[in-house]
C-alpha cells in the first residue's frame, strides 16, 4: 500500500461519515439512528461504534467538517483587485460565485439541519457559523477596507458593509428555499440577484 493510500479503518470511517450525512439530511437528527447509517455505510452497528461513540459525536464532525468548503470561498473574496474603473465587474463575478457556493441544495439542507438542532446544540451551530459563514464575512470586511483604504470603495463600518454585500445577494434565494424546502431559483434569477445586488451596494457604497 502506497503511504498515501487510506487505510481500511480510514475508509471505513469515511464511509460511515458519508452514510450519516445522506441519513442525517434525509430524516433530520431525531430521525435518524445508527441502524440507518451501519446498513447506508455496508458496515456492522458495532463497527459504527468503533469510530463514534455516539449519534451526537458524529453529528458534530460531520456539522464542523463542512466548514472546509468556505476555504475556497475566503480566497476568493479576499482576492477582489483595487481597481476602480472594473469594480462593479469585479464584484459582480464575486458576487456570482457567492452565489453559486451559498444556494446548492446540499447547502439549503445543511443548513436547515443545523438550525433545526441549535437549541439541542447551541454551542455546535454557533461554532459552525463562526466557522463557516462568519469567517467568509470577516474577510470580506477586510477586503472592503482595504477597499475603502484605497479609495475604491466608501464603507466607514467594513463588516457591516460585509452583511450588506451578502444580504443583497443571499436574502431573496435563501428565504424561499428556507419555507420551500427546496432551492427555487433558476440560473437566470441569480445572474439578476447578483447584477442588481451590486449596483445596490455600489450606490451605497461607492
Amino acid at each position: 500500500m502506497s503511504e498515501n493510500e487510506p487505510t481500511r479503518s480510514a475508509r471505513k470511517h469515511q464511509a460511515i461519515l458519508d452514510a450519516a450525512t445522506g441519513v442525517f439530511l434525509a430524516k433530520g437528527f431525531a430521525g435518524t439512528n445508527m441502524d440507518d447509517i451501519a446498513k447506508r455505510a455496508a458496515v456492522s452497528k458495532q463497527t459504527v461504534y468503533k469510530h463514534f461513540a455516539d449519534k451526537e459525536k458524529l453529528f458534530a464532525e460531520i456539522v464542523l467538517g463542512t466548514t472546509d468548503r468556505v476555504d475556497g470561498m475566503v480566497d476568493l473574496v479576499a482576492d477582489v483587485p483595487a481597481e476602480a474603473d472594473t469594480l462593479e465587474e469585479n464584484l459582480h463575478a464575486l458576487a456570482r460565485q457567492f452565489l453559486a457556493a451559498l444556494t446548492g441544495a446540499e447547502v439549503f439542507q445543511l443548513r436547515r439541519l443545523v438550525i433545526a438542532n441549535a437549541d439541542t446544540f447551541p454551542e455546535l451551530g454557533a461554532t459552525w457559523y463562526e466557522q463557516g459563514f462568519e469567517r467568509v464575512l470577516g474577510t470580506l470586511a477586510d477586503t472592503f477596507r482595504r477597499l475603502t483604504e484605497k479609495g475604491v470603495l466608501h464603507a466607514d463600518e467594513p463588516l457591516l458593509a460585509a452583511h450588506h454585500f451578502a444580504g443583497l445577494l443571499l436574502w431573496i434565494p435563501v428565504n424561499r428555499a428556507m419555507f420551500h424546502g427546496s432551492p427555487q431559483h433558476t440560473e437566470a434569477e441569480l445572474d439578476h440577484y447578483a447584477t442588481a445586488g451590486v449596483r445596490a451596494f455600489l450606490a451605497a457604497y461607492r
